[in-house]
């Protein structure tokens, strides 16, 4: 049996453990520095509304390479940070980083949080920085989750607003189409009354979704933006000739000059910062 096939996950999240647990998680673990600087704009606002304390007990899910665990042991001096994620090589990214940097209090698990067996009111403080938009069920998983935090803890999520509203995607989606037909579908949890009626289901009150938009930063230059662009999303050229590629690529480079700034190439993005307590 496979390290992943171990893995015990929900049948709705096989597809999940195969991508993560596959080549997805194997380019977000070479490029982790990357998706973390990606995304760094959100960092301040994301950990005050966590509000991590000294001794608290954190768990942090779908926490790849493990940037906002290490953040959360880092204010949870006397108490824990847990990460949880189905890939392996990203954990193994975590655990180095995390040894590297001193965190003894942080830990990483690869599991399947919509099914594992946490202890019960065992965490303070939930939080999910874009990794709760992959769940198979998710008012199974988020039922889990509030299973796992004591009465008055905290869930933090941020999540992507609808495509139409995040540059960066509306582009890269109408680029890689190279003139075909282009995704329109939002990623999940992207509609706050939804994402209200879910959490409040799954046993949260004081739900609360808030609009933050930030820069998103892709890299230093052109060269270096489209190279990790086209690392991430080249995949959706396989299927076309030679000079359809190209010709894409062309314009992504022409896109991204547009978006070149003294401290790099930054394109718009819009997040919800979800707030929620277990009653």
């Amino acid at each position: 049996m496979s390290e992943s096939t171990a893995v015990r996950v929900d049948p709705s999240n096989e597809r999940m453990l195969k991508a993560w647990d596959g080549d997805d998680g194997l380019l977000w673990a070479k490029r982790a520095q990357r998706f973390d600087n990606g995304v760094a704009a959100y960092r301040d606002t994301f950990f005050a509304a966590a509000d991590v304390g000294p001794a608290d007990h954190v768990l942090d899910v779908g926490c790849g390479a493990g940037q906002t665990t290490r953040d959360a042991a880092r204010l949870a001096t006397a108490g824990s940070a847990l990460g949880v994620d189905l890939s392996r090589e990203m954990l193994g990214v975590a655990r180095r980083l995390a040894e590297a940097e001193g965190l003894s209090n942080a830990a990483f698990e690869q599991v399947d949080a919509q099914v594992h067996p946490f202890a019960e009111a065992g965490f303070d403080v939930v939080i999910s920085r874009h990794g709760s938009m992959f769940f198979g069920t998710p008012l199974a998983a988020f039922s889990n989750l509030a299973r796992a935090t004591r009465s008055g803890g905290r869930l933090v999520l941020l999540t992507w607003q609808p495509s139409r509203l995040n540059e960066w995607i509306t582009t890269f989606r109408t680029v890689f189409a190279a003139g075909g037909e282009v995704p329109s579908s939002d990623l999940a949890l992207s509609d706050p009354v939804e994402v209200g009626r879910l959490l409040a289901s799954a046993g949260y009150v004081d739900v609360r979704c808030t609009a933050v938009n930030k820069p998103m930063y892709f890299g230093e230059d052109v060269d270096d933006a489209a190279d990790f662009i086209v690392e991430q999303h080249g995949g959706r050229l396989s299927e076309v000739d030679e000079a359809t590629r190209a010709g894409a690529v062309g314009v992504l480079r022409a896109d991204l000059a547009e978006h070149q700034t003294g401290r790099g190439v930054f394109y718009g993005s819009a997040a919800w910062l979800v707030e929620a307590r277990c009653p």
